[in-house]
């Protein structure tokens, strides 16, 4: 069996998540998600990314939108329309310039955001779920600062919500809302069962609404993913620009020495000890291939890969990614 961290991870310095009552980083509520709108507004995306980087504002587009917007001079080709050529700049430098425009269109954003079982785990800080979340509203408030249509998808191991794209707030509160019910519905306790293929379920869902054009945004620690997760980014990513947001807790890529966790497939549970070096090399073995076989897609199918670890703030992790990430060309 496939084995994968669950929620029920025991060990020094793994949080209790049987507390009864909520606390700060195991769940978030919707004035905390609310109040992020500040903290996306300082996001440095247009001086940090590429000029065509995702985030950054208006869209280029081969469809007629809002307007035109310079995009730069260039020396004139044969067949370029003599309309184009700017005067000034031709006369200074004895050479032929055109100015070279792209049209605008709003683009409609969805933020996939997981919120199974699997992502109620962490060791400090916060619930994976909760960077999930952090970061999902983040995302929304930065897309309609920038005037473009959000929306999204909100999934648990037995069911999707979906909120359609709009440009307002009352958009993204719906979107808040959908978040933070299923975040609390959360448990360390709960008899619901892990659905490791729910993932791939709401990618084909996402790919019969983002037809093209679209931003999304998949947040998660893309547990149980497979082939066809692969597969359905890369078909998404062909017609639409799309980013990945891996949530990940730091406890498997620093294993303490000592101590008993336990993992489960879903459905079997089994308990592991992590004083036998055994056990402990293949933990971290599987913990590291498994992060590198995600990062890579960013190289493999051109979906930009953000590690977003849940023991540190999620604001200034996204400030600090987005600065380095690579961007995908654009698919027509």
């Amino acid at each position: 069996m496939r084995l994968s961290l669950a929620a029920l991870g025991r060990s020094k310095g793994v949080r209790d998540t049987g507390a009864s009552a909520p606390a700060r980083g195991v769940y978030v509520t919707e004035s905390d998600l609310a109040g992020m709108r500040a903290a996306a507004r300082n996001f440095g995306f247009l001086k940090r990314q590429p000029v065509h980087s995702l985030l950054s504002g208006r869209h280029e587009s081969r469809v007629r939108g809002r307007g035109l917007a310079f995009e730069e001079l260039r020396q004139y080709l044969p067949g370029d329309d003599v309309r184009t050529i700017d005067w000034r700049v031709t006369a200074r430098t004895g050479k032929p310039f055109v100015r070279v425009f792209t049209e605008e269109k709003d683009r409609p954003a969805l933020l996939v955001v997981d919120q199974r079982i699997n992502m109620f785990f962490g060791s400090r800080r916060a619930m994976k779920s909760v960077t999930a979340a952090e970061a999902a509203a983040l995302s929304a408030w930065r897309v309609l600062d920038q005037g473009d249509r959000v929306g999204g998808f909100v999934f648990d191991d037995d069911a999707v919500e979906e909120v359609r794209p709009n440009r307002s707030r009352d958009a993204v509160m719906r979107l808040i809302r959908a978040i933070v019910a299923r975040n609390a519905a959360l448990r360390a306790d709960t008899d619901a069962k892990r659905n490791p293929r729910q993932l791939d379920t709401v990618l084909d869902s996402v790919a019969n609404v983002a037809h093209h054009d679209s931003l999304v945004i998949v947040v998660s620690d893309f547990d149980g993913h497979t082939a066809r997760t692969r597969d359905l980014l890369m078909r998404l990513a062909s017609r639409n620009d799309v980013m990945a947001g891996l949530v990940y807790d730091p406890f498997l890529l620093n294993l303490p020495k000592s101590g008993e966790i336990v993992v489960s497939d879903g459905e079997l549970q089994i308990e592991l000890r992590l004083g036998q070096d055994k056990t402990h090399r293949n933990l971290s073995e599987f913990a590291d291939a498994r992060a590198k076989e995600i990062l890579a897609w960013q190289h493999e199918i051109g979906v930009p890969v953000l590690p977003l670890s849940a023991a540190e703030e999620t604001a200034p992790q996204i400030r600090r990614l987005l600065g380095h990430v690579m961007q995908p060309a654009r698919r027509r």
